[in-house]
């Protein structure tokens, strides 16, 4: 058996980044990652806009990963096993074991810290209920961005799109280019599910349709598909069938959201976030597990890699931490929200009594001029005016930690 202070699962952006911050706590770390190479989901995006905020340049996926690939590189205490699906963790007192196995043999893996790091998968038509038959020419947004991106190959000629996540708009835009009609994209929420930068960029300056409040009701085909049937949907989000009407094409891409890869989770069983599908953490990222971390993707579906780099290398330094036992404790408060906002990250953060704690949320949809205000102890601890917050984009407010008097509860002030 293998023995290691930090075990992190996926060998992704957050990965890597988990491992540099494993690294920087002094902790020694092995990268599992089942593919047969590092960089996640990075490889097959060959798009620019990633980078900004950690580089401050404009990278594209392949760029980026390369970048935190050479951070990794330069560190002697991390280990890469390629090839390798983790797929069972059990606690073992205050250690982890890893099962898991690669083209060889069985192994198992001790590690004080276990970082979870295996981002997201997208959700199949099965997973909508779609209505119709299975035939060629249905993808989710990220396998035809793969067939197209890595292997060269061509998904279909009069493409129709549904839902308008930042995969589904960025692929739009990549088969406009690749000589491709998309049709139209049909997206069931009153307002889109991705960046703004994305509408304007990837819609708006191609020209390509984006109904809202509008869902596929049904596909036809048999061999190949041959079209699909849209309708309008009622303030219940269901379809208004009267108004159906048959749209013509032989590709359809699903971008309908994204669920985290979290079934590894072994037998015991960390507080649960039904809004995130993922577990709950503290500002350390730390589920109520001891010694268990998860960030990035498979925790929350960010809107930014940057983000999720930063995730992951607060996760790994933690993680390094409590394998060396010098992770410090301090009395836990709780953050709560208003009926605007969906889910926070972290849930806990502790009462230190100095230093800053950063929050993550999502609200539930678009509101213009809002401030969003932080309250403790029954007064306003932090405010910070907004011309508008967006249900596509990652809010964030930092909280100075000296004022906090009590519990923390975050609410959306609509002007």
């Amino acid at each position: 058996m293998q023995k290691t202070d930090v075990l992190i699962i996926g060998g992704g952006p957050c990965g890597l980044a988990a491992a540099v911050g494993a690294s920087r706590a002094g902790a020694k770390s092995i990268i599992l990652e089942r593919d047969s190479k590092l960089g996640g989901i990075l490889k097959q995006c060959i798009h620019n806009g990633f980078g900004l905020h950690l580089f401050n340049e404009e990278l594209t996926g392949p760029e980026y990963a390369k970048r935190w690939i050479d951070k990794v590189n330069t560190c002697k205490d991390v280990t890469v096993c390629l090839n390798s699906f983790a797929y069972d963790i059990e606690k073992n007192g205050s250690s982890f074991v890893v099962s898991a196995y690669n083209e060889e043999d069985l192994i198992e893996i001790e590690a004080k810290s276990v970082v979870l790091a295996l981002g997201c998968r997208e959700r199949p038509s099965g997973a909508i209920l779609l209505a119709g038959s299975r035939p060629s020419g249905i993808f989710t947004a990220g396998c035809a961005q793969k067939l197209i991106n890595i292997d060269g190959k061509s998904v279909g000629k009069r493409v129709v799109i549904l839902g308008s996540g930042d995969i589904g708009l960025i692929m739009a835009r990549r088969l406009t280019c690749e000589g491709a009609k998309v049709v139209g994209i049909y997206e069931i929420m009153p307002q889109s599910g991705g960046l703004a930068r994305n509408i304007t960029q990837c819609v708006q300056d191609f020209n390509i349709p984006l109904h809202l409040s509008t869902t596929i009701t049904r596909t036809v085909g048999k061999d190949r598909l041959e079209g699909v049937y849209v309708a309008p949907v009622n303030e219940r989000l269901k379809p208004v069938m009267e108004l159906e009407k048959f749209v013509p094409c032989d590709t359809l891409l699903l971008s309908v959201g994204l669920l985290p890869e979290i079934e590894i989770a072994g037998t015991f069983k960390p507080e649960w976030c039904p809004a995130t599908n993922s577990y709950v953490v503290d500002e350390y990222f730390q589920t109520n597990t001891q010694g268990l971390f998860c960030a990035g993707n498979v925790l929350h579906v960010n809107d930014l890699v940057d983000n999720v780099s930063r995730e992951g290398e607060d996760a790994g330094y933690f993680a390094g931490l409590n394998a060396l036992n010098k992770l410090k404790i301090a009395p836990k408060l709780t953050i709560s929200f208003d009926e605007h906002i969906k889910y926070t990250v972290p849930k806990y953060i502790y009462n230190t009594g100095e230093g800053e704690a950063k929050i993550s949320f999502r609200v539930n949809k678009n509101y213009r001029r809002t401030i969003i205000r932080a309250m403790s102890g029954g007064q306003e601890i932090s405010r910070k005016p907004t011309p508008a917050v967006t249900a596509g984009e990652m809010q964030t407010v930092v909280i100075d930690k000296s004022k906090l008097a009590d519990d923390l509860h975050l609410e959306i002030q609509i002007l």
